[in-house]
């Protein structure tokens, strides 16, 4: 917890009010859990969860004051409400991504009132923020649901506010838990890229003879390759006419030093984000516990504050291994964001192109576009504005082909370049721009203004206007993610224990199948393997479920790639 002190548990509807030591805080959390199934409220889910986790207590639900008030504080399906209901505590912390975005709002709330709300008065403490009695939970909770309520779509904010508690607490589930990892198998990988295990200070054999190479072509005997600077100005000596040291530039040049160069480049990568160094911080006792961000970005997705869990290259996949007696249950959405876009714009033609595993093949199958990566670059493209190329060229074969689908990407994009916000369909609203933004916009405005600031205000329109023009659809798959996930975790409950143990998965999830990893739209289950067929049914039946409740009857399917395997290497086998 959080101190010495005692905590107060509160539940004004049902006459319960008491107290403990913060020692007996598990205890009495277990005990209401069984006997009321409330859904717990409290300002910050990282504030209780990982200490009941390691006691051996996990919630089924939650109202996280924090990430439900950054929502509805920056709604636009709550803007009709009255000031007063919009004013949040000062108590309360800002969501994620609103620190990230210097936001001046923050959080917002969940569905019905649980049994029991409550705090721990930490003490006086230097570094301590003040803390809010249970009473004042209880007026903040009310205060978002009135909020959620009284917006343009309480159903849908409903649900937002409570997938989004949910995803709080499968991100403390998930750092619990951890995902396993075999060190021997990722220090094999190492080595085998790599070389050795270099001295402290000292490159790794097999880049030093990359390096060497590189040099030699370069005719550069004392170039750093990690100067950017310095690498550039070789390049350019040496005739190779590059702007940047990006891969996809240098691979246009046929020069000697350009394959040992981005060969360099690839190992230099992998023992920055995943060498030796990488396996001893965050790697113990055989599991890689990152620090997830729920809702850690604009458009919920999340983030993370250390690990680089969302970034795990294919090189180092083989170390994620089952533990004996257990498998792995490996499953990602098939080409998601597309589909969700055919689903919120109610297109019929691209839901169509929809049904079935591959859609960029459905989309050549109709005659829109000649090959599937045409396909795949079209639709890109027109989600995220790309104006430019292969992606302009092709996008006005999709308007004519999917009027619904691109009239909605380019509505959200003019909302942006106008300075407006614009929303997901469960009510998650886009940031205002930046001060910055409305400054390029004013001064192009002025009777004096010079064709600089006009190209300046044109360029940071159409900048934000490619925000919100993929905001809507990113964001509303972060929507229907989140709700996938907390069907997993809510069926995973439901399994019965295995026979095998998994004790480096702590109390909750030793011997219960329970999630270890998600990246946008793939997570990974644990399982024992008398249950992995039970699990993977689990989540094909969630996948279904979290259509169903963001689009109702929509015709649009959301297939999922899955595997039970015992690595996450094999799973795209």
């Amino acid at each position: 917890m959080r101190g010495a002190g005692r905590v107060e548990f509160l539940d004004p509807d049902a006459g319960l009010h008491l107290e403990c030591d913060a020692a007996d805080v598990a205890r009495e959390v277990a005990r209401l859990e069984a006997d009321a199934a409330p859904r717990w409220v409290w300002r910050d889910t990282r504030e209780w969860a990982p200490a009941l986790l390691d006691a051996g207590v996990r919630v089924a639900r939650c109202h996280d004051l924090r990430l439900c008030g950054a929502i509805l504080a920056s709604s636009t399906a709550t803007a009709g409400a009255g000031s007063v209901v919009r004013d949040r505590p000062h108590w309360l912390p800002v969501g994620p991504a609103e620190a990230v975005l210097g936001a001046a709002a923050a959080p917002a709330a969940p569905v019905d009132r649980g049994p029991a709300l409550f705090e721990v008065d930490p003490g006086p403490g230097p570094e301590q923020t003040e803390s809010p009695s249970a009473a004042d939970l209880v007026v903040e909770h009310d205060r978002q649901v009135a909020l959620a309520a009284a917006s343009d779509r309480p159903g849908a904010m409903r649900l937002l506010l409570a997938a989004e508690s949910a995803g709080a607490l499968i991100a403390a589930e998930l750092h619990g838990a951890g995902l396993p990892w075999r060190r021997s198998v990722h220090e094999r990988v190492l080595e085998e890229a790599l070389g050795p295990r270099p001295p402290v200070g000292r490159k790794p054999a097999r880049m030093d003879e990359l390096a060497v190479r590189v040099r030699r072509e370069l005719d550069a005997p004392a170039l750093r390759l990690d100067s950017q600077a310095d690498l550039l100005r070789a390049l350019r000596a040496a005739g190779i006419g590059v702007d940047s040291t990006a891969k996809w530039e240098l691979r246009e040049h046929d020069h000697p030093a350009v394959a040992p160069l981005l060969s360099y480049k690839r190992l230099a990568r992998l023992l920055t984000a995943n060498g030796w160094a990488w396996l001893d911080e965050w790697v113990v006792d055989e599991r890689f516990r990152a620090d997830y961000v729920a809702g850690g970005t604009a458009t919920g997705r999340w983030a993370t504050s250390g690990g680089g869990a969302l970034q795990l290259p294919k090189a180092v996949r083989a170390a994620v291994v089952a533990d004996p007696g257990w498998s792995l249950v490996v499953a990602d959405a098939a080409q998601l964001e597309p589909r969700v876009l055919a689903a919120l714009a109610r297109d019929p033609a691209m839901a169509a192109a929809g049904r079935g595993r591959d859609m960029y093949r459905s989309i050549v199958d109709a005659g829109v576009v000649a090959t599937r990566d045409e396909a795949k670059v079209a639709l890109l493209g027109a989600m995220y504005g790309a104006t430019t190329g292969d992606s302009g060229r092709l996008v006005p074969q999709l308007a004519r082909a999917y009027p619904r689908a691109m009239a909605l990407v380019d509505r959200a994009a003019r909302d942006g370049e106008a300075g407006r916000q614009v929303t997901t369909l469960l009510g998650r609203s886009s940031p205002v721009p930046p001060r910055s933004w409305h400054e390029a916009q004013a001064a192009a405005s002025q009777p004096d203004a010079t064709a600089v600031d006009e190209r300046r205000a044109r360029s940071s329109a159409r900048d934000w206007g490619r925000f919100t023009r993929n905001f809507v659809v990113q964001g509303t798959a972060a929507e229907w993610a989140l709700c996938w996930l907390a069907g997993v975790r809510t069926r995973l409950a439901e399994l019965g224990a295995g026979r095998s143990r998994a004790a480096a998965s702590g109390p909750v999830f030793e011997r219960s199948p329970h999630l270890v990893y998600f990246l946008h739209d793939e997570l990974i289950v644990h399982t024992p393997s008398e249950t992995a067929d039970a699990v993977a049914d689990a989540v094909l039946e969630s996948a279904a479920e979290a259509g169903r409740l963001l689009f109702g009857e929509a015709p649009v399917e959301f297939p999922l790639d899955l595997a039970v395997t015992e690595s996450y290497a094999s799973a795209d086998a």
